[in-house]
């Protein structure tokens, strides 16, 4: 029998051994998919405290529970037992806004002694089209195998939304791009078995891009309804209402709301690696990056509205007291990932002023690689509210008591339009 049919019969009867690379937002959910449905699962990170905490069956992610002890590891010659090697590792940008694929390209160096025939690799990072072919067939090839015929390489980009109930890992249609025939049709016989509806393409470069344009599809939607939200401040006029009066037309018109920036792994990152590929075949994506800069601009608009509040009151933003109220990057979950909230607590701070912040779901700030701040999210009583010259209002949780918030509080500087009516102690931004 050949490897691909070999492959193929394990993934069918569920004997497969699936190996999941980077424990995070993309990866646990697919650990607990796979398990669900009877796949033996090992769970592969760097990170101990992961590894850990699934071993003991708890979960390190709030909106994800985890019922049950998992098989997780730091020790890659468990590689050699796995049949499917699917990799969800980061993919941030260097200091230039350029992709950094270290994350990925390290974890397949790392698996590239322990590969066998009759394995398949699928990467589900987002990334910049071309990489699967670029980057990782050449390396898997390395060892001597033929992608297609020993070995099997697909691309098939994760879309996970955390902490939205109404879709699920099972429920979102899997996009899967294969580097040969054989390789799509191991994909979707590796992802057919938990995913309800898969969606193949003609290659992995499709698949790239088909992740790309779906978020840059949002970026530019956030870009421009941002760039609405200054001109309509300008005017006098409140964005906020203009944009829910347009949602009632039924066709031709999807509404995006403002916010002081943008935030998650992917809209802030994704356009980035589209615009530096593009540029390669001598295409300048001005959209892309029009609309990355009207994004990136919203946290120094939002501290630029909060000073000016400030002044109508007499004070200066130099040593005040300001409250970030949300410090992850959108509502109802813990993800701080790339948050604009923590963009405007360093502006604040860098302009003299002492900062808090309060978030249910992040009870204390977390280790950042580009910030660092000893906090710990503060209770939101009448009295605690009182005492700050200014709650930045940053994300809309649900948890919070809003009208207690506006009773009490000095100065707050909505970015969200939570405050439908005005109020004199309100400025929206």
């Amino acid at each position: 029998m050949t490897p691909k049919r070999q492959l193929l019969a394990k993934l069918a009867d569920r004997s497969a051994v699936i190996g999941i690379f980077g424990l995070g937002y993309v990866g646990l959910p697919l650990v607990l998919r796979y398990a669900k449905a009877g796949y033996p699962v090992i769970g592969f990170d760097i990170d101990p405290e992961k590894v850990k905490s699934l071993g003991e069956g708890r979960s390190y992610i709030e909106h994800i529970c985890v019922l049950m002890p998992l098989r997780a590891t730091m020790d890659f010659s468990l590689v050699g037992e796995c049949d499917a090697l699917i990799i969800c590792v980061p993919t941030p940008l260097n200091a230039r806004r350029e992709p950094d694929l270290s994350f990925v390209l390290n974890t397949v160096d790392s698996l590239l002694p322990h590969l066998r025939p009759g394995q398949v690799m699928s990467l589900e990072s987002t990334t910049y089209p071309g990489t699967t072919e670029e980057e990782l067939k050449p390396r898997v090839e390395s060892r001597g195998m033929t992608v297609g015929a020993e070995v099997f390489l697909c691309y098939s980009p994760e879309r996970e939304d955390p902490g939205n109930p109404e879709y699920a890992t099972r429920s979102i249609p899997k996009i899967c791009g294969g580097a040969t025939p054989s390789c799509l049709e191991v994909g979707i016989a590796l992802y057919s078995q938990v995913i309800e509806k898969i969606v193949p393409v003609s290659s992995t470069r499709v698949a790239e891009m088909t992740k790309l344009l779906e978020n840059v599809h949002r970026a530019v939607n956030i870009g421009l309804v941002n760039e609405i939200k200054m001109v309509c401040d300008r005017m006098g006029i409140d964005v906020h209402e203009v944009i829910r009066a347009a949602a009632t037309k039924p066709f031709g018109f999807v509404p995006y709301w403002p916010g002081p920036g943008f935030g998650g792994h992917c809209i802030p990152v994704d356009p980035y690696y589209l615009s530096w590929k593009a540029r390669q075949h001598g295409v300048d994506a001005r959209f892309v990056e029009l609309a990355g800069e009207i994004n990136r601009a919203m946290p120094a608009w939002v501290i630029g509205k909060l000073e000016l509040a400030l002044k109508a009151r007499g004070q200066r933003i130099e040593g005040s007291r300001c409250l970030v109220l949300g410090l992850a990057y959108k509502k109802n979950i813990g993800d701080t990932r790339e948050s604009p909230a923590v963009e405007l607590l360093e502006l604040l701070s860098a302009k003299g002023a002492a900062v808090d912040y309060s978030d249910p779901h992040v009870p204390s700030f977390p280790k950042m690689r580009a910030h660092r701040f000893d906090l710990k999210s503060v209770g939101l009583t009448p009295e605690t509210v009182a005492s700050y010259d200014a709650l930045l209002l940053a994300t809309d949780h649900a948890a919070f008591d809003y009208a207690l918030l506006r009773r009490h509080a000095r100065l707050i500087v909505d970015t969200r339009g939570v405050y439908l009516d005005p109020a004199p102690n309100v400025v929206k931004a």
